[in-house]
């Protein structure tokens, strides 16, 4: 799997309450620029398709106080990954549902730390949803 090195650095902070505030900030920016309300980030990946983020937050409050905070953490270099990657994914097709597809991003940190960004993509609407983003144990080959 190929790996997108991102500009930014995983966000500053040791408590959720610090974490959140800043995660919430980057998310605020992009709402405040998206005509409707539903925010979104253009993908290079896609051929600048909208990915919406929405779906992210809900998959969130279902984690352990913990696990969102360290995955917060990832939530600045999961964007940029989103925006501007064009290096392949591992895609799997969801079992449930033959026309949804699970993409999964490696990506690095300016700090040289290894994460994952997964995005649902619905063919039949055509609908991208940022799902999740979460700490990789090592790059992959």
């Amino acid at each position: 799997m190929q790996v997108y090195r991102s500009k930014y650095g995983k966000l500053p902070g040791t408590s959720y309450p610090e974490v959140m505030a800043k995660a919430r900030r980057e998310y605020h920016l992009i709402q405040k620029r998206t005509p409707r309300r539903i925010p979104y980030v253009r993908s290079r990946y896609f051929t600048k398709d909208k990915v919406f983020l929405n779906t992210f937050w809900e998959h969130l409050k279902q984690k352990h106080l913990i696990e969102q905070t360290n995955r917060l953490k990832y939530y600045r270099c999961a964007l940029d990954l989103l925006r501007n990657t064009t290096k392949d994914s591992q895609s799997v097709i969801e079992k449930n549902s033959p026309s949804v597809y699970l993409h999964r991003f490696m990506g690095q940190t300016s700090d040289g730390e290894y994460f994952y960004v997964q995005v649902k993509d619905d063919r039949r609407s055509g609908r991208k949803e940022f799902m999740s983003v979460f700490r990789a144990k090592s790059p992959q080959k």
